[in-house]
């Protein structure tokens, strides 16, 4: 009983991973139909504000709560009026453009702290299980995850930025006709989900090393996830995340690591053979 207790909260962890990785790519690629490939340089930036601000002294919940969503989102929106803007509707552009900075980033902050793995120690501490231990912070990331998936559906459905930026996504001329100023909103989404993404950097810094190219890894897995749930925002990253993550730790817990990220693989492919516009492009086409 207390293992399988302890492989319930593993399964929710790998869940809760793969929905704050995949939450800000869900927004910026979801609604805006933009392909970031600088997406993981995001998460890498959010992981170095909280390694750097620590080191300054600053509150650790401070830090990752407050001043890893504010700086990538600031820089989100530098990114977003200096290059993105003239890109949409341009996938390819865009993705040739972004590529290129997420090598700028990589570069630029392996030059200036070298290319040894940063963290900061794991907030918390444990409790027990029976005879197995657990890390608090495991809790805090399943609670994150599921409160920022909460937020996101609030916003669009509840709010007036909500039915703004849906609507301006959808049919930018006829907002605009509307009185809308399209650029202001597009911008304020892309810094929101950019902010997503350094939150997701800064909550995944105390439990994963934080190293200029750690993007690399991460991205692969959001690419998947947001592409697997579709086009609907929580609830397809909320399905695809679920389906994905329970399936990969599941195979990780059987025969390791690599196999889970290889049935992570495996599994998305097939889903998308079966369901090309995604798990919500078929089975929830009317959800948010």
């Amino acid at each position: 009983m207390d293992y399988a207790l302890i492989v319930l909260i593993e399964l929710l962890r790998a869940v809760a991973g793969l929905v704050l990785i995949a939450a800000g790519l869900a927004i910026i690629f979801g609604m805006m139909r933009v392909i970031n490939i600088a997406h993981g340089e995001f998460l890498m930036l959010g992981g170095y504000t909280v390694v750097l601000t620590t080191k300054l002294g600053v509150n650790l919940w401070v830090a990752i709560l407050v001043l890893a969503p504010l700086f990538v989102g600031v820089f989100g929106i530098i990114v977003e009026r200096c290059i993105i803007q003239f890109l949409y509707n341009r996938l390819l552009d865009s993705i040739l453009a972004t590529w290129g900075l997420s090598l700028l980033l990589i570069g630029a902050v392996t030059v200036v702290f070298g290319n040894t793995v940063e963290g900061v120690a794991t907030p918390l501490g444990g409790f027990d299980i029976g005879d197995y231990k657990m890390a608090s912070y495991t809790l805090v990331l399943i609670f994150a995850a599921a409160l920022i998936l909460a937020a996101i559906y609030a916003v669009l459905r509840y709010t007036r930025f909500g039915l703004i930026a849906r609507s301006t996504m959808q049919n930018p001329n006829m907002a605009e006709a509307l009185g809308v100023n399209s650029k202001l909103v597009y911008m304020a989404t892309f810094g929101i989900g950019a902010a997503l993404t350094g939150l997701a950097g800064g909550l995944l810094a105390p439990i994963a090393g934080v190293v200029p190219s750690m993007g690399i890894y991460f991205i692969g897995q959001a690419f998947i996830t947001v592409v697997t749930g579709g086009t609907a925002i929580v609830a397809g990253t909320l399905s695809a995340s679920t389906m994905l993550g329970t399936l990969s730790q599941s195979v990780t817990f059987l025969s390791g690591p690599v196999f889970g990220d290889a049935a992570l693989l495996l599994v998305a492919l097939i889903l998308l053979r079966l369901l090309p516009q995604g798990i919500t492009g078929r089975i929830f086409s009317r959800s948010l």
